[in-house]
């Protein structure tokens, strides 16, 4: 076990503080060779690693100066550890004092059909804002990739850079766009000012961005019409008298069998309308218990003398009857719930459009690697902070207990006593505030008041938000249900007529007579020689004067349009296959 845990933490510390942050920087960078974008994540990283280094070397002579201490590599290790773990463990309150509240909150809120549809609104009228802020931003982006485009020809050395920017363009820009291939001018004849690679690094950079972005709004709408759309179902079938729940719109692909058969149209009703509302209420009372355990515990767990955390409890009278099966399940499912408050919370926060996780594949890839590097950072004091909870790490408790695997990779955190019995026990207490500050919302109305849109029932912007959303969703499923009404319309025309046609045509082909097959092409051809302009008329009379090269005197006329190459004669054959062997020379 020791073993595999220094694998595990030092394999999390390495992708967290090195490789992770470069390949962040990499992926940003828009550069067009491997060469660029590493230089270009060492320059962005530098400052990064100097920031960290800085926080260490102040650890370190901290210990130097310290006449109690002597330096050794042990001590050194566990300083760079107490370093990490500190950093973690900031973070890991913040997070935790969020997630305590908000997750049984959002199930409670969840069992509320009418805060739900009234949320949705609101978030359907600020991703229509970003949408089309989105596709401004990319309209512009494109238009200088446009300009790019004319002003460096195909001879250029930067045409290469300027291909790869078109190919991470949309397709129809790129249909529009195109090669500049017109001009074959030599592009230093009219000694024109061209754009630089850094410019085209820069806008290299904002084309994959606004794509991305642009991508990201467009299919976060459809998901959130879905949603809405359903929301309006549930709440219109809930007076239903058949018990039968009804969509509003067919799905577009085919629902299995299987699910067909038991999830049928009355047990999708009562779960919906009915057992649903209760089972997230339950849920919800649950979690709130489990919560009320883990502030109670964060902030008594340094009290060994009476043990009052309630994990330390559970874990203790287990180890009197050596109920090891006890002992799992009680440490999987609190470290469970703790991992569930803390990396939702990462979920769910969003710095602007620089960091966002979206659903359905559309994340970008820097904001992926930050989350990788957030859970490398936040799991290693999370257990450091569960052992503490149930008093076997040695260093908090301080008591004469065999460490466990995970400990003793630690070290003795007593190199740093004002860390290790202070920050360790006393920052947790936080937890308490940040858990008031969350139920009472003092974060979005914070940020409601320096002009960010947030969901607050009780306020103005937020009713005229919820109307504009209501109307932009109302709007939607217009006009879907006239696209539904055309095409079952064209289907059921298919389905009457399209048969009876077929077979008219059919039986029309099967009784026609070879006359009346030759009057109906001399028709066909007299129709189409009035439907001629007077251009293909021009055209014909021009060629008349050559002889063609399948002259026939038999089959000659005077009207140009009946002599013209290829068309059928009344004779029964074409002109280009006549009998002059005109091909004795190829």
């Amino acid at each position: 076990m020791p073993i595999f845990w220094r694998v595990v933490y030092w394999t999390s510390q390495f992708l967290t503080w090195i490789l992770l942050p470069f390949m962040q920087s990499y992926a940003r960078s828009g550069g067009f060779s491997i060469t660029g974008k590493i230089k270009t994540a060492l320059i962005e990283n530098a400052i990064y690693y100097g920031t960290y280094l800085l926080i260490f070397g102040a650890f370190l002579i901290y210990v130097a100066v310290n006449p109690h201490l002597h330096l050794e590599w042990n001590q050194l290790q566990t300083i760079g550890i107490a370093a990490a773990n500190t950093w973690g463990l900031f973070l890991l309150v913040l997070l935790l004092g969020y997630g305590l509240v908000e997750i049984p909150r959002s199930y409670w809120n969840g069992a509320k059909r009418g805060y739900l549809l009234m949320k949705t609104y609101f978030k359907a009228a600020k991703l229509m804002t970003e949408k089309a802020d989105a596709e401004e931003t990319l309209e512009d982006v494109m238009e200088e990739v446009r300009k790019v485009n004319e002003s460096i020809k195909y001879n250029h050395p930067l045409r290469k850079c300027v291909d790869t920017i078109l190919k991470k363009c949309p397709t129809e820009y790129q249909e529009k766009m195109g090669r500049n291939m017109d001009d074959y001018e030599d592009f230093d004849e009219k000694h024109n000012t061209y754009p630089s690679e850094k410019s085209l690094v820069k806008l290299h950079k904002q084309v994959i961005y606004s794509v991305q972005r642009h991508r990201r709004t467009q299919v976060q709408w459809q998901i959130l019409l879905e949603q809405a759309f359903y929301l309006e179902d549930v709440a219109k079938n809930e007076t239903s008298a058949t018990h039968q729940f009804v969509h509003s719109f067919q799905s577009p692909e085919p629902e299995n069998r299987f699910v067909q058969y038991f999830y049928s149209p009355t047990v999708e009703w009562y779960w919906e309308c009915l057992l649903r509302p209760w089972f997230y209420r339950i849920l919800a009372v649950v979690l709130s218990v489990f919560s009320v355990i883990v502030v109670w515990s964060e902030c008594t767990f340094f009290s060994t003398t009476p043990v009052l955390s309630l994990f330390a409890v559970f874990i203790q009278l287990a180890e009197k009857t050596y109920n090891y099966i006890y002992i799992e399940i009680a440490c999987f499912l609190s470290i469970f719930f703790l991992s569930i408050c803390v990396y939702s919370t990462v979920f769910r926060i969003r710095v602007f459009n620089y960091y966002y996780l979206a659903s359905h594949h559309q994340t970008d890839a820097y904001s992926l690697l930050f989350s990788g590097m957030l859970f490398c950072r936040l799991t290693p004091p999370l257990c450091l902070n569960f052992l503490g909870l149930t008093h076997m790490d040695s260093s908090i408790s301080h008591q004469n207990t065999q460490p466990t695997a995970y400990t003793s990779i630690m070290g003795s955190m007593k190199v740093l006593s004002f860390i290790a019995d202070g920050f360790y026990i006393y920052y947790p207490m936080l937890v308490v505030i940040l858990c008031i500050a969350t139920y009472f919302s003092l974060g979005t109305r914070c940020l409601n008041l320096l002009g960010f849109q947030q969901f607050m029932g009780d306020n103005d912007m937020t009713s005229d938000l919820v109307d504009e959303g209501k109307e932009l969703i109302r709007r939607e499923k217009r006009k879907r249900q006239r696209q539904e009404e055309g095409e079952n319309r064209r289907r059921e025309w298919k389905e009457r007529y399209g048969h009876n046609r077929e077979d008219s045509t059919r039986n029309r082909n099967v009784h026609i007579d070879p006359k009346e097959s030759d009057i109906s092409t001399n028709r066909s051809a007299s129709k189409y020689i009035r439907a001629n302009n007077r251009t293909e008329r021009d055209r014909i009379e021009l060629l008349q004067d050559a002889e063609p090269l399948d002259f026939n005197a038999e089959a000659f006329t005077d009207d140009p349009l009946e002599s013209e190459p290829g068309r059928y004669q009344p004779g029964g054959r074409y002109l280009s296959m006549s009998r002059s062997r005109i091909f004795d020379d190829v």
